[in-house]
């Protein structure tokens, strides 16, 4: 995708400036993930079920299960708050502990587990997506972000970026509302965090 100007994206003529006033040095860049990944280890929840820790060079099986595990969390958190999502995980992978259960259940079993859960489109994708999983790829989730986005029905470049980069430490961008929200205060970015050029310039920086 072509670059993005920050004048694109920033309405006050009073705001404008050069894209260099947001650029981040590698030296800077460095500094941050540092400092994030500290506050990360004091932080962190430890009550959510889908986060284990994982080890890149594990088997293929184990990471296709933590593929998996982390495809469903992804898409069961979009719009949807931690502590509902929690029980609805922990239903489902009693239910469809493997992405095959899940390609082999109907449409109603899916539904069912997912009622009251909400956006019940999510529910149909991740069940197409296992059954495509299943056929093309013999049950193994793609290991990287570009092939998860392109191959995977429902999956879009933040939930390819989360299982590519979480499970086979694919480095590799991923930017949601927090993210953006850390980024804007640390960089001044004053601009519509909603507007498409302006998620488009996160991505960038």
């Amino acid at each position: 995708m072509a670059s993005v100007d920050i004048e694109e994206c920033v309405q006050s003529k009073r705001l404008h400036h050069s894209n260099e006033y947001h650029s981040v040095s590698d030296e800077e860049r460095l500094d941050i993930q540092c400092d994030l990944l500290k506050w990360y280890q004091l932080e962190k929840r430890t009550n959510m079920p889908w986060r284990k820790p994982t080890n890149k060079d594990c088997d293929i099986e184990t990471l296709a299960q933590r593929a998996y595990e982390v495809w469903v969390s992804e898409i069961m958190l979009q719009q949807t708050q931690v502590a509902t999502v929690i029980d609805y995980y922990n239903r489902w992978m009693e239910a469809f502990p493997t992405i095959r259960d899940l390609a082999s259940a109907d449409i109603e079993q899916v539904n069912t587990l997912w009622a009251g859960l909400g956006y019940y489109s999510r529910a149909k994708r991740l069940w197409e997506g296992a059954k495509k999983i299943v056929e093309k790829f013999n049950g193994i989730l793609p290991n990287n972000a570009r092939e998860l986005q392109q191959e995977v029905p429902g999956v879009g470049r933040y939930t390819a970026g989360a299982i590519a980069s979480i499970v086979y430490g694919e480095a590799t961008p991923v930017v949601d509302g927090n993210v953006i929200r850390v980024l804007a205060r640390w960089r001044a970015i004053h601009a519509d965090p909603k507007k498409a050029k302006t998620i488009e310039l996160f991505w960038q920086v």
